[in-house]
């Protein structure tokens, strides 16, 4: 092979992989992403996994388990999902509310709903003492000035 052979040969390959780095890279397919994802959750997962029992050794987690009273942590749940009746308890669905045509029970704030019942507006308790007390008092300044 001649030296102007060589360059040409040169020339072109450098020329194929110009053309090859200028061509945009393929896109990965709807699977492939969805594969990438789920991998790099698992990774998380475990990484998030390794790192919650590094805080504790596994023989403090069993003790504190071992420590729970039977049923304990289900009371708690069942606690903290089921209202219990009590008066100012949110109602449970089977209560129902009272509505225009229903009867209220007898002696029970706002017809055993746990809402109170409203209050009409109007002057509050006990204002006629301060009204008495300050009109006592502009008659005793009026009666001071000369």
């Amino acid at each position: 092979m001649s030296d102007n052979t060589k360059n040409e040969v040169a020339a072109l390959r450098a020329e194929v992989e110009a053309l090859k780095a200028a061509q945009p890279k393929p896109q990965p397919t709807r699977e492939e992403r969805e594969r990438a994802d789920a991998e790099h959750r698992d990774w998380v997962h475990q990484m998030r996994e390794r790192q919650a029992n590094s805080w504790m050794p596994p023989s403090a987690v069993q003790a504190m388990v071992a420590a729970e009273p039977r049923g304990f942590m289900k009371g708690v749940v069942h606690d903290n999902r089921a209202p219990t009746g009590r008066p100012g308890m949110i109602p449970s669905p089977t209560q129902g509310a009272v509505g225009a045509g229903d009867r209220a029970p007898a002696n029970v704030p706002g017809g055993g709903t746990g809402w109170q019942a409203p209050v009409p507006l109007g002057p509050q308790p006990g204002i006629f003492h301060v009204d008495a007390q300050c009109i006592a008092d502009d008659v005793k300044q009026r009666s001071k000035k000369p």
